[in-house]
């Protein structure tokens, strides 16, 4: 394909830390590239450079054939470029048009020109088969949708490369697929598409070409025709993984948590029985909006239950918050770890000795000595990459700020830990670390109830699954009885055995 973008021998430090070494990509007009690697291998400071945030400290960068210098967000979209984040960068409380041309819009006898902002931004939410007006509030808008106006808002800017990072993290399975058709029906009208995710299956989906970094370097690239995933886990880790989830079924001891007739405030008309013993790892699968976090959330007190007993290691307990869950024995890593298991501007070390501030207090006071006993634990038997414990937890990757709030809660040494989507947005290599994690515990006797909505996982990791759909528990599958099949089976109807 004719070259849009070229990069060689890009490189770029940050105090102490080599961040990219010597890298060349290059991205055609009209190709859909994927970008992968694990956290911390340079993927988001070359999108960066690419997007003018940041400016290598040394490197060439054509587009068009042309070199150029991107030192602003501003220049690199005027080259063409456009950098749709993770999070997304919307003002909710505007409407779909002012959010296309925020920054940008036309102005008509000194005032803002309404009329023209409408008929514009309805031409580029057709682009991205957006069927809404231009004056829907953002707010109003599912998640998938208030993507496809990032999308949107990026091609008004007369784009030519858009770099996608883990566009769909936060979409469900429907919205994924009108995503792909987005980038599909793009890329025949020649935009380019630099495309980021751990999502593997998606990468097959939709690349012409995958190019890898580790450790801030080049480790290769796969053609369109080779690429799979086996082939992009070895070239990623640099190694081969004979078994990505090693686990191995435990002998189950006690009933450790009870749950008879318990209704959720989610999903009033209908009430869940099921129980969790030591040493299990039990999976939760369902399709989005089944009532899996809403189970979850019952069951830790952050909605209290309407109705049903919920009973810990043989003891009535009535959860009615977080506190009396934690002072029960259970702990939950919840699906938004910035949202809501951490304090992102606040050190690592804080953090880790979040939940275990009260039971360690003297006299009211923090207790700085058993915060610090608990940070370098956790820090060494977590595995967490940091340059010091006092790192603000802001700069980790995805994936040691999930150890950072798994480590917090192991703090407390619980007896059920409840796991939402313990892996989403983090790398494959970080993702073998928290299974391995999950093996300890259970073995240690630690009863496990995971939420995922990834079906490897759930066939790699369960002892047996429990299967929601539309607010109650569909049935039950014995590790034997574990297959794709089974569980979407599950998924889409409630069965006459559950």
């Amino acid at each position: 394909m004719e070259p849009l973008l070229e990069v060689t021998g890009i490189g770029k430090s940050f105090p102490g830390v080599r961040a990219l070494h010597e890298v060349c990509f290059s991205v055609g007009v009209g190709e859909c590239v994927a970008l992968l690697g694990e956290n911390g291998a340079g993927k988001s400071t070359l999108m960066k450079i690419l997007a003018g945030v940041q400016e290598p400290d040394e490197g060439t960068i054509l587009v068009e054939g042309v070199a150029v210098r991107i030192r602003s967000v501003e220049e690199g979209l005027s080259l063409g470029i456009a950098l749709i984040h993770q999070e997304l960068n919307l003002a909710t409380n505007l409407t779909v048009g002012a959010n296309i041309f925020l920054g940008r819009e036309p102005v008509k006898g000194g005032l803002i020109d309404e009329s023209k902002i409408a008929v514009e931004a309805q031409q580029y939410l057709d682009q991205v088969g957006l069927d809404i007006p231009a004056s829907t509030l953002v707010s109003d808008l599912a998640i998938g949708r208030q993507q496809l106006v990032e999308i949107a808002k990026a091609l008004a800017t007369d784009a030519k490369l858009l770099i996608m990072d883990e566009p769909t993290s936060s979409l469900s399975q429907k919205e994924t697929e009108r995503l792909f058709e987005v980038v599909k029906k793009l890329k025949g009208d020649g935009v380019s598409v630099v495309y980021i995710s751990h999502r593997l299956s998606e990468v097959i989906e939709l690349a012409d070409r995958v190019v890898v970094l580790r450790d801030g370097e080049n480790a290769g690239e796969i053609e369109k025709t080779e690429i799979t995933h086996d082939q992009m886990v070895r070239m990623m880790v640099g190694r081969e993984l004979s078994q990505f989830y090693a686990h191995e079924p435990h002998a189950a001891g006690e009933v450790l948590l009870s749950v008879e007739g318990v209704v959720t405030r989610a999903h009033p008309t209908h009430s869940i029985s099921f129980s969790l013993r030591a040493g299990e790892i039990v999976g939760l699968g369902g399709l989005v909006g089944s009532g899996r976090t809403e189970l979850l959330e019952t069951l830790f007190g952050i909605t209290p239950a309407l109705a049903g007993t919920i009973k810990v290691d043989g003891d009535s307990e009535s959860l009615q918050n977080p506190r009396e869950a934690i002072a029960a024995g259970l702990a939950l890593v919840p699906e938004d770890r910035k949202q809501q298991g951490l304090i992102i501007d606040m050190a690592v070390a804080d953090n880790l000795s979040l939940a275990s501030v009260g039971r360690d207090q003297k006299r009211g006071f923090l207790n700085f000595g058993a915060e610090r006993e608990i940070s370098v634990e956790m820090v060494d038997r977590m595995r967490i990459k940091t340059p010091s414990d006092r790192q603000i937890v802001r700069f980790l990757s995805g994936g040691n700020q999930q150890k950072v709030v798994l480590g917090k809660w192991l703090a407390m040494k619980p007896k059920v830990l409840l796991l939402d989507e313990p892996t989403r947005g983090i790398d494959i290599g970080a993702k073998q670390e928290i299974y391995a994690l999950m093996e300890e515990l259970a073995a240690q006797g630690v009863a496990i109830l995971f939420v995922s909505s990834e079906m490897e996982e759930i066939l790699g990791m369960s002892d047996r699954a429990l299967v929601m759909h539309e607010g109650q528990l569909s049935g039950e599958l014995q590790r034997d009885e574990l297959s794709e099949e089974a569980v979407m089976q599950l998924a889409t109807s409630v069965s006459e055995a559950a």
